[in-house]
């Protein structure tokens, strides 16, 4: 096998790969926007439960498209869509999701380790 064929089957692995594990984020995103209600949404002031699933399933849909596309340009795993689709979802899951998620037990997120402050 040549060895510019050996390199290109690694780099298009390791791009399936980062595709996927972006696609298993941006789901894991859009499948916890579902279940939560609106009301937590709203009651935590992070924008409308519509606004982020809008968002997530666009994220997801890029996330589809640059795994099966062909892997380059605007939506391939590290153009210019494919990241935005990844800092999406992550900004979901680090910020909106805690917070609702909080909402969501009755709680109140300005509470330390201790108890309310």
């Amino acid at each position: 096998m040549d060895g510019q064929l050996m390199i290109r089957y690694v780099e298009q692995a390791v791009f399936f790969i980062l595709a996927l594990v972006a696609l298993g984020l941006e789901l894991w995103a859009l499948l916890d926007c579902v279940r939560h209600r609106a009301g937590a949404f709203e009651a935590t002031g992070k924008r409308t439960k519509t606004f982020w699933l809008a968002l997530t399933a666009g994220a997801t849909l890029v996330g589809v498209i640059s795994l099966f596309g062909s892997g380059g340009g605007l939506f391939g795993t590290l153009g210019l869509f494919g990241l935005a689709a990844v800092v999406a979802a992550s900004v979901y899951l680090a910020d909106v999701r805690p917070a609702v998620k909080d909402a969501g037990r009755g709680g109140s997120r300005n509470t330390g380790p201790y108890g309310p402050w």
